[in-house]
């Protein structure tokens, strides 16, 4: 390994006295004039619970109305995602966010996405220029509002976040190793960097989505159920039409122009986080050749690129600091960290442009055939895609983007940079992917998990593909989903959203057969066999559902908690999901008793008994408007019967950071959730974490929270005439 005091040289630190502007300059003329000749094209109809219906003239005006609503509903989340899309966070959060700027923009260059804002087609273009009018329309109509750092918005920061999933490829890349790599001694002290942890594993992020074909429906129509599980708040429920043919109604990411997770009148997708590897780590071999930096391959030596990266920060006291970083590139990608004596580096997709395109192409695709059409772009690289018409077609697609690559190769892990034979091939094409068409089942379920499950019997085979093609195993959820699908027919809207919200916590089928084999091996008389008994004698009895008054739910996810607590380590030390080493052997019996003792006593502490009903614990609570949520006990909050997707719950609700309250207060999971019937008509429900508003002085910031902790659905106004008769205001951007 070379001397990090090389590294450290290519470091340069220096303070600017400027501060990020709080106020937009005020709008020339000629851009209010242009702008509200737009806002003339475009109507928008919010309706009871709020949710905007946006129409425009042309696809152009309807994006440019969407991208107002969107701000009046919750700006600062769209400032927020953008400034971290362009890795600008330490401009308004401090120097903590350096290296997670840093992360960033080893990708996204603005020089880069302003020339494929350029190359474009007139017709993107066009889009793009609406999102960012749109946007500081709303910017110049509302001058009480003070952004944080972006004061305007240009059409080509639309390319900046073009894919619409919550963390994207670029999130991959460890950010404590991009510190140890790139940093110097003294480190930004908030800098987190990773060990390896105890506890369960992080409350996944990724979702459920599941298709019924006409032959097991009771209306002889496809259905579809469109459930991310995501942070709350994290999208909000829109529709989108023109008269150029868009109509488009589901979840939008903060400050996308593009229905990321929804249905029109003929189609419908939903896309669940997982897919195939799509990203790959390569092991360069540098040689320090007269005071410059190589990497060997193909038998030669290549340079590595260096490249200085600005990056500003705020200052404690005020005022503006920025580091220069110099990063290097191999033709792999950036180099992000180091691995026995070599550097690591990094490829990924990053094709904005045709990200772009395939996110809003998609949205206005009429069958199947224009659907695929779209996935040729191949550039959905962190998703898989759940699918159903109006022709009666289901279907999957696992992945989008899979490079073809060599199956000699152990492609999850590092492989050797310096080997022609490690390049990438190409993609695969659709066909050649795992995907899924109208199979004899009549369902297609997909859970985060692998597709080897996706339709019963008449799944994919996993023999059939490499193994980069899918890289998840099976999971809680999806043994879960088989079980709810499985033989099952006469489904309706209504008995889709009860399958999709079945009870049953899957994980414990698996994971309480042996706490109770180690109870019943304690000599009788055992002063532990005694002090538990009670508590395996309820848990015993319990059907592994969850409710409101179940306490043997509240115990049994106590005990499984303190159980990951104990053996969360050795699961991450050898790459196994926490809930699947809990259920193996390396899990000894004491430590099984050991942890309901444990989860006992704490049942006992915080609530004044063991046996406390699981609703009395776990709670929905919005205080704030801000988009980390602080949670108080004291204060008003919904009991809520669903569990984490960890134990199996198909309606997620997890609690995420750190808690310091007693209550488990629910932050991710179950969000936007619809239900669709594609019958000669559209007929939908849906359902909202909260509500449409992040304001919380807004009638809709928490209009749906009681609905959400029942599981009510409200219908969806997908028809003109039905707004109309649950209209709450119609008017045009800037009135």
């Amino acid at each position: 390994m070379l001397a990090r005091s090389a590294l450290f040289a290519a470091i340069a630190c220096g303070v600017v006295a400027s501060a990020p502007a709080l106020a937009a300059p005020p709008a020339s003329a000629s851009d209010m004039a242009r702008w509200q000749a737009q806002a003339a094209n475009v109507s928008i109809a919010r309706d009871t619970w709020g949710v905007p219906h946006v129409t425009g003239k042309s696809d152009a005006d309807a994006v440019f109305g969407l991208m107002y609503a969107q701000a009046e509903d919750d700006f600062p989340r769209i400032e927020r995602n953008y400034i971290n899309a362009m890795g600008r966070l330490a401009e308004v959060e401090g120097e903590q966010e350096l290296y997670r700027d840093l992360r960033m923009k080893l990708f996204i260059n603005p020089a880069d996405l302003q020339a494929q804002y350029r190359a474009s087609p007139p017709w993107l273009q066009k889009l793009m220029a609406a999102f960012a009018a749109g946007l500081n329309f709303y910017l110049a109509t509302h001058p009480q509002v003070k952004p944080r750092l972006i004061t305007h918005f240009e059409p080509w920061m639309a390319l900046s976040f073009s894919e619409g999933s919550i963390g994207g490829d670029i999130e991959s890349v460890d950010l404590a190793q991009l510190v140890s790599f790139y940093g110097q001694q003294a480190r930004p002290a908030a800098v987190a960097l990773a060990s390896v942890e105890a506890g369960l594993d992080p409350e996944p992020s990724g979702s459920n989505g599941f298709a019924i074909a006409p032959a097991i429906t009771q209306n002889g129509h496809a259905l579809l159920m469109i459930n991310p599980h995501t942070s709350f708040y994290f999208r909000p429920e829109v529709q989108v039409t023109s008269g150029e043919g868009l109509n488009a109604y589901g979840a939008v990411t903060w400050g996308q122009f593009f229905v990321y997770q929804g249905f029109n009148e003929r189609l419908g997708w939903m896309h669940t986080s997982g897919g195939g590897d799509v990203i790959d780590e390569y092991l360069e071999s540098i040689v320090d050749k007269d005071g410059a930096w190589f990497y060997r391959y193909d038998g030669a030596l290549r340079p590595l690129k260096a490249v200085p990266i600005s990056l500003p920060y705020k200052l404690a006291g005020g005022g503006m600091g920025t580091k220069t970083i110099t990063v290097y590139y191999s033709h792999h990608g950036p180099i992000v960290r180091a691995h026995d004596g070599k550097w690591v580096a990094v490829r990924l997709m990053n094709e904005p442009l045709k990200a772009l395109t395939q996110s809003y192409t998609r949205t206005k695709a009429r069958d199947y055939a224009a659907f695929y059409k779209s996935m040729e772009l191949r550039t959905n690289s962190s998703n898989n895609t759940v699918y159903a018409d109006a022709d009666g077609n289901i279907a999957y697609f696992h992945g989008n983007f899979i490079p073809v690559r060599d199956p000699r190769f152990n492609w999850k892990q590092p492989v050797d940079g310096s080997d022609p034979a490690t390049e990438w091939k190409g993609l695969h094409t659709v066909a050649q992917t795992i995907t899924l068409f109208n199979p004899k089942n009549g369902w297609i379920q997909n859970t985060n998990n692998w597709p080897f499950s996706a339709a019963g019997a008449h799944s994919p085979r996993q023999q059939d593909y490499p193994a980069y093609m899918s890289v998840y195993g099976e999971n809680a959820r999806g043994l879960h989903a088989v079980k709810v699908f499985q033989n099952k027919t006469g489904f309706t809207l209504d008995s889709l959203i009860a399958a999709s919200y079945d009870s049953e916590l899957t994980a414990f089928e698996s994971l309480l057969p042996a706490l109770f084999v180690a109870w019943d091996a304690l000599p009788a008389g055992d002063a532990q066999k005694l002090a538990l008994a009670g508590q395996i004698t309820l848990l015993r009895a319990w059907d592994w559902r969850y409710s409101l008054t179940s306490t043997a739910t509240s115990l049994a996810i106590f005990w499984g908690q303190e159980l990951a607590d104990m053996a969360g380590k050795q699961a991450r030390e050898q790459g196994t999901p926490v809930v699947d080493f809990m259920a193996t052997g390396q899990v000894s019996a004491g430590q099984r008793l050991a942890a309901l003792a444990s989860a006992a006593d704490k049942l006992q502490r915080d609530f004044g008994n063991w046996q406390t009903p699981w609703g009395e614990i776990n709670r929905f609570q919005r205080l704030t408007g801000e988009v980390v949520q602080p949670f108080d006990d004291a204060k008003p909050s919904l009991p809520v019967p669903y569990a984490s997707g960890n134990w199996g719950a198909l309606a997620a609700f997890g609690q995420s950071s750190k808690s310091t309250t007693r209550r488990i207060y629910g932050e991710r999971g179950n969000s936007f959730v619809a239900a669709v019937e594609f019958g000669p008509r559209i007929k939908a429900k849906s359902l909202l974490a909260g509500g449409q508003s992040g304001d919380p002085a807004s009638p809709h910031f928490s209009d749906q929270a009681a609905m959400y902790a029942r599981g009510q659905f409200k219908d969806v106004l997908f028809y003109p005439e039905e707004v109309d008769r649950h209209l709450e205001r119609r008017y045009q951007p800037g009135e």
